[in-house]
């Protein structure tokens, strides 16, 4: 009896992780599609104005990360995992190419019942950027975090989270909240986005900027959009 037990507790477990692996494979099917979907994510923030992230914050930022979709767990463990993308402004302060990143973290504090969130980054130091392509990066403990002010009407001298390196903002079935990305791990997927620019033999760090690379079409999209929000 004892050992039946056992089994169905270890089958139930087992079902739970291939299930949840499941649901992490069935979020990151292509690679065009999450450019796409980080697309649909900035413009779905951007153009409500009441939730907007404010324009001279965006002006401001160094890097963006866009995670898509951010899948919840729970049961034995509360977690969460997404891929998503992150984009770098350069010296002209255009935004350069995309390069894939996963984000696993703990509970992210999401709204009851909510099993999916799309997140967007704003990284505001350079310090954070450095630390971001390194391939790894630990939100509060490498670079301080804080859930970032909304609305065109936000001012940059009555907000004490603007002192934080990086700014989260949060959507969770059409609803803008503030989520807590405090010790979450961004780790960057070398293999995808080697893969998403079938340029073999060199490092997404230096995927970058390079202005020779053929970039996906998807990705020009993102970049042009990108643009658009940091010149109006």
């Amino acid at each position: 009896m004892a050992k039946r037990g056992a089994l169905a507790v270890l089958t139930l477990v087992l079902s739970f992780v291939f299930l949840f692996s499941g649901l992490v494979n069935a979020g990151t099917v292509s690679l065009d599609a999450n450019v796409q979907a980080s697309i649909a994510v900035i413009r779905e923030m951007m153009d409500i104005p009441e939730n907007a992230i404010p324009p001279w914050l965006f002006h401001q930022a160094h890097a963006i990360a866009i995670f898509p979709g951010l899948l919840k767990g729970g049961f034995l463990f509360a977690g969460s995992y997404g891929m998503g993308v992150v984009v770098e402004r350069n010296a002209g302060g255009l935004w350069g190419n995309p390069v894939f990143f996963h984000l696993v973290g703990a509970s992210f504090g999401f709204q009851a019942g909510v099993e999916s969130t799309d997140a967007v980054l704003i990284f505001r130091s350079i310090r954070s950027v450095q630390k971001l392509y390194q391939g790894r990066i630990t939100l509060g403990a490498d670079a301080s975090i804080a859930v970032g002010p909304d609305g065109r009407q936000a001012q940059a001298d009555t907000d004490i989270q603007l002192r934080s390196e990086v700014l989260s903002y949060s959507k969770s079935k059409g609803l803008f909240g503030g989520v807590s990305f405090q010790g979450a791990i961004l780790k960057m997927d070398y293999q995808d986005t080697v893969k998403f620019y079938n340029y073999p033999g060199v490092a997404p760090s230096d995927i970058l900027h390079n202005s020779n690379l053929k970039v996906p079409r998807v990705a020009q999209r993102l970049d042009q959009v990108l643009d658009w929000y940091s010149t109006h």
